[in-house]
């Protein structure tokens, strides 16, 4: 069950309605069911699969504050560490895994031919994976107390709102409110409805629209040249964005829906305003990038340690971070593009330092250098995102290589990959509409969203927000369904 779905479209007013009618005591029990049935609605039968990592993860946490000895809470940690990770290895990585193997020993001259088995990727996998794992290493560290109430640990793991492609949550954050008793408030409400809003618009009106045109450029690349090729990578960041943040903005906005003071940590920060690429990933995924942080990078000694140590740290960090995005070499190559991206960085502001110190240099902090590092940064994650998004490693190849040598006018790519003036017109409109729209979750009825706006604009915006989603959603389901969220397949 999508959130862009018609199914859900009735299982949530539903959920609300029970929700508020019940008595505290058995919310949690009514958002657990809730929960459940949203999960197995695509395959019952990996139910069972999010059961399992729940109870591994819930009674390691009660074994690890049982028992005082070293040895036997490592060994819990192992045995946990073990499960989990191992249930995403063999589901998300083996087939993968075993690819490479079989690729490897063809090369040699083994003849080993293709292996075809196939298994079904469970949907959110990954993100429920690193949020009972930081459960648990959590307990394990003493930084948090073991939950002892199964129901409301479950819950924890599997709520609905942000289960399938987060944030990932820490229980520290979550767990409490869950717990929490939620009363109903029209201004939670209409936050909650202004937020959900905004992020439908995102992913029906924007995200899908410009899918369109990078759909038709990356599934056919040999048919592209420079500007077909440089524009859909282009319009792939704002989709990914506007894919990702409106999940984002409408998980954020059920929760307040259902229970006002159950509120997710920020999961992006205008991230293509990021000045350097350090600064993009203290923007965009930021609760990925923290858990990474957190549970991988500081543990392998962070930047506490020598330069060549530091930059093997990084390169571990994003390598994995490739990895947890995708079963595939083309994910690998973007998480190493951005460990590179970081490693010459620093080497950068060492070397700048050095020779800003040495000759007494100043440079300068404006409106126009920002502007520059801001675009020298974009175009940086753009290139990257080549590879995130492209078909298989021969496809990013030729789309590279079009950007370099293929400069001939863009009408007959245009032509041969079927983008007529009309796709170009409402792709415009779409990407234009986008920071008017992102202004509707400023609005905080005191205030005015932009310079000059009021009350009216505001509610002008809102109308016409409302009213796209209303048609994109129309024309959606009318074609044939909804189209799945790109975070959905991690």
């Amino acid at each position: 069950m999508s959130f862009n779905s018609l199914s859900f479209l009735i299982f949530l007013p539903v959920n609300i309605a029970l929700y508020w009618v019940l008595p505290q005591r058995f919310r949690w029990i009514m958002l657990l069911i809730a929960s459940y049935i949203f999960y197995m609605s695509w395959n019952f039968w990996l139910i069972f699969l999010i059961l399992f990592t729940t109870g591994i993860s819930y009674g390691s946490g009660l074994l690890l504050e049982k028992y005082e000895s070293k040895k036997i809470k490592k060994l819990c940690l192992v045995i946990t560490l073990i499960c989990c990770l191992g249930t995403l290895f063999f589901f998300k990585y083996f087939v993968f895994s075993v690819n490479l193997i079989f690729d490897f020993a063809n090369l040699c001259g083994a003849n080993l031919g293709k292996f075809t088995f196939s298994l079904i990727l469970p949907v959110g996998i990954s993100f429920y994976t690193f949020q009972t794992l930081s459960y648990v290493i959590d307990v394990y560290k003493g930084r948090i107390k073991a939950e002892r109430h199964l129901g409301y640990y479950a819950l924890f793991v599997v709520y609905f709102p942000q289960l399938v492609a987060g944030p990932i949550e820490r229980p520290e954050n979550l767990l409490p409110q869950l717990k929490e008793e939620h009363k109903i408030d029209a201004d939670d409400i209409c936050a909650g409805l202004r937020i959900a809003a905004v992020g439908f618009f995102k992913k029906v009106v924007i995200a899908d629209g410009v899918a369109v045109f990078v759909n038709a450029v990356y599934n056919n690349a040999s048919e592209a040249n420079a500007v077909t090729v440089i524009t859909a990578t282009v319009l792939f960041a704002i989709q990914i964005y506007c894919d990702f943040s409106g999940y984002t903005d409408i998980a954020i906005g059920v929760a307040r829906l259902m229970g006002g003071g159950v509120k997710f940590r920020d999961n992006f920060n205008q991230p293509y305003l990021a000045t350097n690429i350090k600064d993009f990933w203290r923007r965009w995924h930021i609760s990925l990038t923290s858990w990474f942080t957190d549970y991988v990078y500081i543990p392998l000694g962070g930047s506490r340690c020598k330069l060549w140590r530091w930059a093997l740290n990084v390169m571990i960090v994003f390598l994995l971070s490739g990895l947890w995005h995708g079963a595939s070499l083309t994910f690998v190559i973007w998480g190493a593009i951005h460990g590179v991206y970081q490693i010459v960085g620093k080497f950068k502001a060492i070397g700048v330092k050095k020779l800003t110190d040495k000759y007494n240099l100043k440079i300068p902090e404006n409106a126009a250098t920002t502007t520059v590092k801001r675009i020298i940064t974009f175009a940086l994650v753009c290139f990257a995102w080549i590879f995130f998004r492209g078909n298989s490693l021969s496809d990013c190849g030729i789309l590279i290589s079009k950007i370099f040598t293929d400069w001939n006018s863009p009408v007959a790519s245009l032509k041969a990959i079927g983008i007529d003036g009309t796709v170009i017109i409402e792709i415009l409109l779409m990407v234009v509409s986008l920071p008017l729209v992102q202004n509707v979750l400023k609005y905080d009825n005191k205030k005015p969203m932009l310079l000059g706006q009021t009350a009216v604009v505001h509610k002008i915006l809102y109308a016409y927000l409302i009213l796209a989603v209303a048609v994109a959603w129309i024309a959606l389901v009318t074609s044939g369904g909804e189209s799945a969220f790109i975070y959905f397949q991690f």
